[in-house]
């Protein structure tokens, strides 16, 4: 997960289940990169942190879709 402290941030955001999160990742297109970069910007995770939520997504994505 992102820990509660970025939780609270993506829920003010309007970032308020995993599923919606995964949404945003899907929108942009499974782009790593791109998503670290959202996801800085919307929430103030950092390197490992970013790296970490993307990566749990696509492997989330490569084992169920």
């Amino acid at each position: 997960g992102t820990g509660d402290v970025l939780g609270r941030k993506l829920e003010e955001k309007g970032f308020d289940k995993a599923y919606v999160v995964l949404g945003q990742f899907l929108v942009l297109r499974k782009d790593e990169e791109l998503f670290r970069e959202w996801l800085k910007e919307t929430c103030g995770a950092n390197a490992k942190q970013s790296r970490d939520c993307s990566g749990c997504l696509r492997e989330w994505c490569d084992a169920f879709l």
